[in-house]
C-alpha cells in the first residue's frame, strides 16, 4: 500500500506539472496569434486624451479652388495635411511647393488613384514610389503619410505602406465633400462629430471653401487646436488594430 501510495503521490505532481506546461504552452500560442493579429493597420485617428483635430485634404483635382483654401488657412493660422495624388503634382509642382512653404504638411495620395485592393503588394509600391519621387522632386521632401484612395485598405496595400516606411492615414470624419453638397451641410457633418483626435477628410471644392471659415471658427469656439495629421497621430502605434477605435462616420 505504502508503494502504491509513493507511485500515486509522483503520479499526481508529474500530472499536475504536465497541466502548468501545457498551460504555459497555451499562454504562448495566444500570445503569438494576438501578435500576428496586431499587424500593421491604419490609423483613422489621433489621440482621445487633448482636444486636437487635423484636416487631412486629398488632392486629385480642384486645383482651382486650393489657393483660396491657403488663403482661409493663413487667416486662421492653422496648418493642415494635403495628400498629393501624383499625377496632380505632374500638371502642378508650383501648386505644392506653395502648399508646402505656408508650412502644411505633405502627404502622399499614390501616383494613379487606382484601387488599391485590385493591385498586388508590388502594384501598390510602384504607385507609391511614382508618387513618392514626383512629391520629393517638387519639394525636397519624402512624403511620410499615405492616404489610400476611396479608403481601401486590404493586405495588400497595407503591406506595401509598411513596406515604404508610410503611416497608413484613414479619417474619423468624412464630410464627403465629393458630392458637392451645401457648405451648410459640410460645416455640420464636421461640427456635429467633432472629437478629440479627430482625422477630418476634405477635397479642394467650392462648397468645402465656403464652409471652412465657419467650420473652423465654431471649432475654435469650442476649445479645438487644428494641428497636422503627423502631430495628432504621434504615439498612436500603427501595429494595433485600430478598426477598433470609435469612428464617426
Amino acid at each position: 500500500m505504502r508503494i502504491l501510495f509513493i507511485r500515486r503521490g509522483w503520479l499526481y505532481k508529474t500530472v499536475l506539472w504536465l497541466l502548468i506546461v501545457l498551460f504555459l504552452i497555451g499562454l504562448g500560442v495566444l500570445a503569438t496569434n494576438e501578435k500576428h493579429e496586431r499587424v500593421f493597420a491604419p490609423i483613422y485617428q489621433g489621440s482621445d486624451k487633448e482636444k486636437k483635430i487635423a484636416l487631412a485634404c486629398n488632392v486629385f483635382w480642384g486645383e482651382e479652388y486650393i489657393p483660396k483654401m491657403l488663403e482661409i488657412f493663413e487667416d486662421e493660422n492653422i496648418k493642415i495635411t494635403f495628400f498629393a495624388g501624383g499625377t496632380w503634382v505632374e500638371d502642378f509642382p508650383e501648386l505644392l511647393k506653395k502648399m508646402d512653404g505656408a508650412g502644411h504638411e505633405i502627404g502622399s495620395h499614390g501616383y494613379s488613384h487606382p484601387h488599391p485592393d485590385r493591385l498586388s503588394k508590388n502594384g501598390n509600391i510602384s504607385d507609391m514610389q511614382r508618387a513618392e519621387k514626383l512629391i520629393y522632386d517638387a519639394i525636397h521632401k519624402r512624403p511620410k503619410l499615405y492616404a489610400p484612395p476611396y479608403g481601401e485598405k486590404g493586405p495588400a496595400v497595407l503591406k506595401a505602406a509598411q513596406e515604404q516606411g508610410y503611416s497608413f492615414i484613414l479619417w474619423s470624419i468624412d464630410t464627403i465633400d465629393w458630392q458637392r453638397p451645401a457648405p451648410a451641410i459640410i460645416k455640420q457633418r464636421v461640427v456635429s462629430k467633432a472629437h478629440n483626435g479627430a482625422i477630418v477628410l476634405m477635397h479642394p471644392t467650392d462648397p468645402t471653401v465656403k464652409a471652412l471659415p465657419e467650420m473652423i471658427k465654431q471649432l475654435k469656439s469650442e476649445g479645438f487646436e487644428f494641428v497636422k495629421v503627423g502631430e495628432i497621430i504621434e504615439g498612436i502605434p500603427q501595429n494595433v488594430e485600430s478598426e477598433k477605435r470609435k469612428t464617426y462616420k
